[in-house]
């Protein structure tokens, strides 16, 4: 009998470029100049950055367009969606909003020796907050696709996906129907440009190190910056866990938090090692109705719902990161920037798919938004999989405590009441 091969996790394989990366960008600056070296290996990073760069607006337009529409279904829900997107909505800008504290003060990336200033692009979100809310509305939708003015493009996404739902019945369902097998197409677009994912972080990883090779101070710099970042999310994403959460538990539906938890283990430990919120969804909706006592009313729509749009551990995590990459490279961005990435942080949620690496797409999107370096992306990837585990575990509980909330504000009795 053939056996078959077991490959070798995504994450695994990014970890090994990584160490390769470091290891191949020190032996070489010892033998030749880096700008000698440089350009062989430099290609393959970019080439993954631009297969990034490229698939961004196609799923960020097909993805909120159709999570817009379909929502629209669920009106018929009524007060329970209401309910529903008002806390998915209200989590998700706490966390955030968490994320951006602690980065503000923390300031891990600040410091760092890398001397990346000068590849930095011009930042896309200059003049005053209210320039930007006022250009948010495209005066031409094509030019904002062509030149990838994603804030107009989201909005359009968002316009679009809601008047789909105001139209005939046939042309809602031939609309989606399109929507969806493009998002598809771009989904299996992007499956295969995160398999690069390692080739282009090895790449990237050995251009960085090979730049700093000769300089141990800047090595060490960034591993202490690297260090800091994972702490700095981990504190955010603790305090999510930890107090937010239980803390709307505990006065929205008058249940026990810490009962909620014990009954959600075996799903949270599932997320956490899994990083995936879509293979912790059927142990989340078994466990919320079985052991939690949620109807499968409120527990098939919410949990759903909330795997593809409550991301708190990951829009915490963006926002972090987002100013832990301008931090590296000497950007001191304004409020209105910052601002800009918490909200693009939540629409990109709507559209962030519940697999792993999932979040790097989504980042993509945001340094987008206000002009960071995609660059940036490399140094964080090294510690990618430990901001993953904790992120998807929040998103996870999330959820849950929303079905709990959702419930309780029904008239449901739980077994997790105080």
């Amino acid at each position: 009998m053939e056996k078959t091969k077991k490959k070798l996790a995504l994450h695994w394989q990014i970890l090994i470029g990584i160490g390769l990366g470091a290891v191949v960008g020190i032996v070489l600056c010892r033998f030749t100049p880096y700008e000698t070296w440089s350009p062989y290996i430099k290609w393959a990073g970019d080439m993954v950055l631009r297969a990034l760069k490229m698939i961004v607006i196609p799923l960020v337009f097909s993805s909120i367009a159709l999570g817009v529409a379909n929502m629209g279904d669920s009106a018929s829900l009524g007060r329970i969606a209401g309910k529903t997107f008002a806390y998915y909505i209200c989590t998700t800008l706490i966390a955030a909003a968490i994320g951006l504290t602690l980065v503000n003060t923390i300031k891990p990336g600040v410091g760092a020796q890398l001397n990346l200033t000068e590849e930095v692009s011009n930042l896309g979100t200059q003049g005053s907050i209210m320039d930007t809310i006022v250009n948010i509305i495209p005066a031409n939708i094509f030019e904002s696709l062509s030149t990838g003015h994603l804030l107009s493009i989201i909005f359009f996404a968002i316009l679009f996906g809601f008047f789909i739902t105001k139209v005939e019945v046939k042309q809602q369902t031939t609309l989606k129907d399109i929507f969806q097998a493009i998002y598809d197409v771009i989904m299996k677009i992007t499956f295969f440009i995160i398999k690069l994912a390692p080739y282009g972080v090895f790449s990237i990883v050995c251009c960085v190190v090979g730049k700093q090779a000769n300089d141990p101070a800047a090595l060490a710099s960034i591993a202490k910056s690297l260090g800091v970042f994972v702490l700095t999310i981990w504190a955010g994403l603790l305090i999510q866990f930890l107090v937010v959460l239980p803390t709307c538990v505990k006065t929205l539906a008058k249940c026990s938090p810490w009962k909620h938890m014990s009954k959600m283990s075996t799903m949270l430990l599932t997320a956490f090692s899994t990083c995936s919120s879509g293979a912790a969804l059927p142990i989340n909706i078994r466990d919320t109705q079985e052991k939690c006592g949620v109807s499968n009313k409120i527990a098939s729509f919410t949990l759903p719902l909330g795997s593809t749009i409550n991301m708190n551990g990951t829009a915490l995590y963006e926002c972090v990161t987002a100013i832990f990459i301008a931090q590296v490279y000497g950007i001191n961005l304004p409020l209105s920037s910052q601002i800009i990435i918490v909200f693009t942080a939540l629409l990109a949620a709507i559209g962030a798919a519940g697999i792993p690496m999932a979040g790097m797409v989504m980042l993509t999107i945001v340094l987008n938004v206000v002009g960071l370096p995609l660059e940036g992306i490399g140094l964080v990837l090294a510690v990618e999989q430990l901001c993953d585990m904790p992120r998807t575990m929040v998103n996870c509980y999330g959820d849950s405590c929303g079905a709990i909330i959702i419930a309780k504000s029904e008239g449901e009795t739980l077994t997790v009441d105080d």
